[in-house]
This record gives structure tokens, C-alpha cells and sequence, in this order.
């Protein structure tokens, strides 16, 4: 079996191992910084045209679940650009985020870490160079003396090189919960 550098060839296959391992780093530095409460430092791991996006959910039946997920331009509970990300955590820091003072303390733990080449074929937007990331995820959450939140869900991301390090161009967050128990939703995934 000979090793091709070939970047069609590489299309929609997996990720080498040492690729592999560079995306889960990213992911747990990620985790880190959020945990950490480490905001305008986690934006520094997002690529400057940035889609964040997190789609609601609605319980259907079994021949109607590809209606399950709102498509763009419905529901959302995200739909950001790292320009309102970072507006955003500018108003953490104000001090007029009252949701977030005190501020929470979370825990993000990353699972099941898949990389794939993207093919440009299916995805014309994408560069060759470019990988679609899938993971799981769960999001423990606290804030004050009683308020908990547990968050679970997959994110489907496409991960763009840039200069020595990849930057997370689009996130796609995908809760499994359809209904969110908690009284905000100002916590990052």
C-alpha cells in the first residue's frame, strides 16, 4: 500500500494519527479556556469569518425526524459570528451580563473525536486542506448555591490550517435536549 500526498486522494478519508491527535489538543486547550473562563483567548482558536451555530430541536416521529432540526433562518439558539461572540464576552466583562454574575463554573469534557479530509466535491465551500470534525460532548454547568445544567450533544465542525494551527471555521452544535432546562443558555460549547 503506498502513502499518496495527493490531497484529492485524501478526500473524505480519516485524519493520519498525528492530525488525529492535533484536533483532540485543540479540542482540550478549548475546554480549558472555556473552563477557565478564558473567553478572548478561546476567540484566538476561531477563524475570522466564523459560523456558530446551534440549532433548536423539536420531538417528531420516526418518518419525520430529517424535520427535527431547524434548518438556517428558524429557530436557533445560537447563530453567531466571531464578532458577536467577542461582543458578547465584552459584556461578561462589563459587568451587565446579569446572568453571568456571578459567573458559572463549567466543565466541557470532548469524546468520540472523528476527523475527516473534507471531500470539495460535497462541500464546495471548504478548501482541500480543510477537516469536518465530528465530536460529542457534555457541558456541566453551576452557578450560585442550587443551579446546575447538564448539556450533551454532538458538534460537527470544519477546522481550517492556519499558519501552525487549526482554527474552527464553522461549528455546528447539535444539543440532544430539545428543551433546555436552564434559565440562560450563556454558556459556550
Amino acid at each position: 500500500m503506498s502513502i499518496t500526498t495527493d490531497t484529492t486522494a485524501k478526500a473524505g478519508r480519516r485524519a493520519s494519527r498525528d492530525l488525529h491527535f492535533e484536533v483532540e489538543q485543540l479540542y482540550y486547550e478549548e475546554a480549558e479556556l472555556l473552563d477557565d473562563g478564558r473567553f478572548t483567548d478561546w476567540l484566538d482558536l476561531l477563524a475570522d469569518d466564523l459560523d456558530y451555530w446551534m440549532p433548536t430541536r423539536t420531538n417528531r416521529l420516526r418518518r419525520q425526524q430529517a424535520l427535527s432540526v431547524a434548518a438556517r433562518g428558524e429557530a436557533a439558539f445560537y447563530d453567531e459570528t466571531k464578532e458577536s461572540l467577542a461582543w458578547r464576552i465584552r459584556r461578561f466583562d462589563s459587568g451587565m451580563a446579569w446572568a453571568e454574575d456571578p459567573p458559572s463554573r463549567t466543565r466541557h469534557l470532548v469524546a468520540n473525536v472523528v476527523a475527516h479530509h473534507v471531500d470539495p466535491a460535497e462541500h464546495p465551500d471548504f478548501a482541500e486542506d480543510d477537516l469536518l470534525v465530528r465530536s460529542s460532548f457534555l457541558v456541566y454547568r453551576n452557578r450560585l448555591e442550587r443551579e446546575e445544567n447538564v448539556f450533551a450533544g454532538r458538534r460537527t465542525d470544519v477546522l481550517r490550517r492556519h499558519e501552525d494551527r487549526f482554527l474552527v471555521a464553522r461549528r455546528k452544535i447539535l444539543l440532544d435536549q430539545n428543551i433546555l432546562l436552564a434559565k440562560n443558555i450563556s454558556t459556550f460549547f
